[in-house]
């Protein structure tokens, strides 16, 4: 199926794998595949969730609450109840360490595919972005494709993080298959 994807598609995909990464998470979720979109500003499918307000920092926050994560600030918040302050300890391992030295990515895993594997919804919408580019007749599976997948796969964390920010989910599906069709017609 990768085959298939415009090259922007398959960054889409690319960036979501180092999403979940970052995130220190060993699976491929649709909330991953959102942030995916997100993280190629200039793309159509970016631009219309921008339309929504949706961005790649503000989606990440998302995402972390959506998934039950505090975050840096509720970290801090919870540490600091204990006497702890994470800055503090922050500015000493940085001190110690180098600027970032908290910031590194976990250690590579040594496997074939080192890659997060696709949760079950994840799959599901990757099949439904499948169904949306072939019910259009594409030649090439388009991020406003992988965006309609999300949409209708329904029940994953993407979709539970764009209501979340207020987004009129019909609206959106309505204002992405009006982006492909106009980029299709300039093509």
């Amino acid at each position: 199926m990768f085959e298939r994807f415009a090259a922007e598609a398959r960054r889409a995909v690319a960036l979501a794998a180092e999403e979940a990464r970052r995130m220190h998470h060993d699976h491929l979720g649709t909330e991953h595949l959102l942030l995916g979109l997100l993280a190629q500003p200039q793309d159509p499918a970016a631009r219309v969730l921008g339309g929504f307000g949706l961005d790649l920092d503000g989606g990440r926050h998302a995402v972390l609450r959506a998934l039950g994560c505090p975050g840096p600030e509720g970290d801090a918040t919870a540490l600091a109840a204990i006497g702890i302050d994470l800055t503090a300890v922050r500015e000493a391992v940085e001190s110690e360490f180098g600027p970032g030295a908290l910031d590194a990515p976990p250690p590579a895993r040594r496997s074939r595919w080192s890659g997060p594997r696709f949760t079950e919804r994840g799959r599901r919408a990757m099949v439904l972005t499948l169904r949306a580019a072939t019910g259009q007749r594409a030649r090439r599976i388009e991020t406003g494709h992988l965006l309609l997948g999300l949409l209708r796969e329904g029940t994953g964390v993407a979709v539970r993080v764009l209501r979340d920010q207020g987004v009129d989910l019909a609206e959106l599906e309505r204002a992405t298959e009006a982006s492909l069709v106009s980029g299709l017609r300039a093509a």
